[in-house]
């Protein structure tokens, strides 16, 4: 194909979608190794020091907290690290893409700390 306004050619590129794994995606390895996860049946999660497999590629941060015994979830603070060091606070209802480039892992925290 012929672009009129430069008198280049250019090349049209069908982008196929990466297939779905049948497995079990670490988000964490894929985060490291700088690729974007695929669509899978599951994802391995990190939360704090423990690993979950979930199904779903979304979840929201008060699912997360669920998932990590964090009860009741609104007394709890949820983080997202990406990949390189950004940290991202998670809000309760929103949703997290657990196919989003870089997600490495989550981080809780209580947000009344009591000193023990």
């Amino acid at each position: 194909m012929l672009n009129k306004q430069t008198n280049s050619a250019v090349a049209e590129f069908e982008v196929p979608e990466a297939p779905e794994v049948n497995g079990v995606v670490d988000l964490e390895e894929f985060a490291r190794s700088g690729r974007t996860p695929p669509a899978a049946k599951a994802y391995r999660i990190r939360i704090d020091k423990s690993k979950y497999e979930v199904a779903a590629p979304t979840l929201t941060g008060r699912d997360l907290l669920r998932l990590a015994d964090k009860a009741p979830p609104e007394r709890y603070l949820l983080s997202q690290k990406y990949r390189g060091g950004e940290v991202k606070l998670v809000a309760l209802d929103a949703p997290v893409d657990l196919t989003t480039p870089g997600v490495e892992r989550f981080m809780t925290l209580a947000k009344d700390q009591t000193e023990g």
